[in-house]
């Protein structure tokens, strides 16, 4: 059964039975909302799954992408308002885990509602989060020439295949990697310009899951979202990298799952 597609910020698989809590999936940096597409019947008949569409990618190719990770809290929040009639968990990979940090924090200070559970994967909590240097690379005079922010075509690409993942075999199609790129450096600026800042506690439990390989955050730094987590944090370790998702997803569902179903 296909999605429907009810915004344009949101692609929705509509529960089968009326839904008693709904998760919203937020991908990673140069994701798109297809990653999740596999979820989308999985976690129970009386779970209905939301998954983003950030913009200038697939549906939204077109467009201008976002390079703040504020702008897009603020979108997502504003466009979650019609689906607070049931309780609503998120689940953000990467950088798609800061983008619902900020969207919970939008929806307890603008609309009085918390999240049922905050869900972060592969990603510093607020306060440990440094800028990636890595990417100033080339010249001062270079940049300002181009207008790019970071490094080469190659330098992004390069990148990505490090982490894995799924966008790392579409990037070997130069036809692919010419729509992709665009995206990725956008969402890229938007995670080093999110740098550290005081983390505000939240009025939800947090649970952060990682991959036992992932090479840019140890389980201590994962575990440091404790300290915005007054109302409860768990740890869920699954091997693999950065991109554990993929191969363990059928064990990471069923950790979801088990977890949603304590949400009433």
């Amino acid at each position: 059964m296909a999605p429907a597609t009810t915004s344009i910020w949101l692609r929705r698989y509509a529960s089968p039975a009326p839904p008693r809590v709904r998760l919203l999936c937020l991908p990673h940096a140069g994701g798109s909302a297809t990653f999740f597409h596999s979820w989308g019947r999985a976690l129970g008949e009386d779970v209905e799954v939301l998954t983003a569409r950030y913009p200038g990618r697939q549906e939204r190719i077109a467009e201008t992408p976002l390079t703040s990770i504020e702008e897009l809290a603020d979108a997502f929040a504003a466009e979650l308002r019609p689906y607070l009639d049931v309780p609503l968990a998120l689940f953000g990979h990467s950088m798609g885990a800061s983008v619902g940090y900020e969207v919970a924090l939008r929806l307890e200070a603008h609309h009085r509602t918390a999240l049922a559970l905050l869900m972060v994967s592969c990603r510093k909590p607020p306060h440990l989060l440094t800028p990636r240097t890595w990417r100033l690379s080339g010249t001062p005079e270079g940049r300002a020439r181009t207008g790019r922010l970071y490094g080469a075509d190659a330098e992004l690409v390069e990148e990505v295949r490090r982490l894995g993942g799924t966008d790392a075999a579409l990037l070997e199609d130069e036809g692919m990697r010419e729509l992709l790129l665009p995206a990725i450096r956008a969402d890229f600026e938007a995670v080093d310009r999110y740098t550290a800042r005081r983390g505000a506690p939240l009025g939800c439990p947090v649970v952060g899951y990682l991959g036992a390989d992932d090479p840019d955050i140890t389980g201590a730094e994962a575990a440091a979202w404790s300290a915005v987590a007054p109302k409860g944090f768990d740890l869920k370790v699954l091997p693999g990298g950065h991109f554990y998702l993929t191969d363990q997803r059928d064990a990471l569902l069923e950790d979801i799952h088990a977890r949603l179903e304590q949400v009433r």
